[in-house]
Order: structure tokens, then sequence, then C-alpha cells
């Protein structure tokens, strides 16, 4: 059984069936892909796993607690950190104060800025941001307004406000979308960093194959709301299946 179990989840938007009976199991301590042509379902997915959408019907659990109809505070709280697809920082914050907050709103489950309870408290909080600013190579632009940065130091530091979280998942929804190659790059750099540590499960939407056959030790492959398959990377390149659902023919 893995960390992440999605079983029997089907749903529909009006007559548009967005998801038809999808299974997904994620292993703990391994990244898990999710490709498919644009309509396939992946972000309605991704909204499911975060508790965001419930399903018409099925499953998801996490760490075997259901995450559905939870709020975002909840979730959060469970070990589930979110990337979104547009980097969701605080412009006006300095970088360091970006990763102060969610350092400490941690603490109490409330999510808001509170008064340190001790001078220790607050040094501890403290080297934790700067432990999650070094970690994605950001300290040293710690005082620079989070607005001005560039799209991927953005990316770099709402990676930094996931992980100063401690999340046992991390949920990537195109976390290379927009950015130049080296960017890119970077990008993968940071997240075989993350991985490597083998103590964060991680769920990756990407359109960049790149990006996938670089991270992924699984990928599932959805089409019109259905898997296709799932397999490793390896197995899935040349796949008739992969090819029929992104270039409408199979291969022969």
């Amino acid at each position: 059984m893995g960390i992440l179990e999605v079983k029997g989840v089907n749903k529909r938007f009006g007559g548009l069936r967005a998801l038809s009976d999808v299974n997904l199991s994620v292993q703990q301590n391994t990244c898990h892909a999710i490709i498919g042509p644009n309509g396939a379902g992946k972000s309605t997915l991704l909204n499911c796993l975060v508790g965001k959408l419930i399903p018409d019907t099925g499953s998801v659990l996490f760490d075997g607690q259901s995450v559905l109809g939870r709020k975002p505070h909840e979730i959060n709280q469970m070990g589930i950190s979110r990337v979104f697809q547009t980097p969701e920082i605080f412009a006006e914050l300095t970088v360091l104060e970006n990763v102060l907050i969610p350092c400490f709103a941690k603490r109490d489950g409330a999510y808001r800025l509170h008064a340190f309870e001790t001078v220790a408290a607050e040094r501890d909080i403290n080297a934790q941001a700067e432990q999650m600013l070094r970690d994605v190579k950001m300290w040293e632009k710690r005082d620079m307004h989070a607005g001005s940065l560039s799209r991927g130091d953005k990316r770099r530091l709402e990676m930094a406000m996931c992980l100063s979280q401690r999340p046992k998942l991390l949920l990537l929804d195109e976390p290379t979308a927009g950015m130049a190659r080296a960017d890119t790059n970077n990008t993968i750099d940071l997240l075989k960093e993350i991985k490597g540590r083998g103590d964060i499960t991680m769920v990756i939407i990407e359109h960049d194959m790149h990006v996938v056959f670089s991270l992924a030790d699984r990928i599932t492959v959805l089409a019109q709301g259905t898997p296709l398959v799932e397999d490793t990377p390896d197995n899935i390149k040349g796949h008739p299946k992969v090819k029929e659902a992104y270039l409408g023919e199979a291969a022969h």
C-alpha cells in the first residue's frame, strides 16, 4: 500500500467527464509523474489530491487518512504541500519574510503571525528559515523583495516555503512552466536534491518530458480522464498507448 492511495475516483462537471475510475498508488519517498495531453484531467486529479475538489465517487487517502473535504490548513498539517503552476508568494515581503511565515505558523496550527514564546523559539525558527533558503540557494537574496525576483527564483522561494512546512508529500503543478531552459535545469537539480534526501514523496504534473524523465520513478498517463498506462519511465517511452494519446494515432 502506498502513502497516497486514489481509489475509484470519478468526477464530472455537468456533462463533462473529467475523471473516470482513476486508481493510483504512490509509494513513499518516490517521485510519481502524471502526464497527458491538454484536457486529460491532470489538474482535476491534483485538486482532488489536496481536497480542493471532492470526487463524485471514490476516495483519496494520504497516510491512511482521507483528504476529502479538508480545509487548506488541515491539508498542510497532514504533511501535504503544493507548488502551484504560478508561484504563490507574498510579493510585497522580503524573501526571508516569505519563508518565516510558514516556518512559525506551522507551530500552532493557526497559520497566523504570533509572538514568539521564548528567545530560543525565535532563534530556532530563524535558523530553520535560513537553512531552507540555503537549501534552495536563495540565502544571498534574503533581503530582496519577492516581487522583484525572476520566475526561476520565485519558484525556488516557493519551494523553500513549502519545504519549511516539513511536508511528507510535495505536489508540483508544472513547476517549470514558462521558464527558460537554464531555470528549468536549475529546478530539476533542486528537485533531485530534495528527492535525494529520501524523506519526501513527490507527485508532479508536467508537460516537459525532459523534466518528467529526469525525476520520475513511476509515470501515470491520463487521456480524457482515464488512466491509460502506469509504468517506469523506460517502459513509458515509445509505448503505443502513449503515442496514441499524444499524437492521435497508435504506433505500428
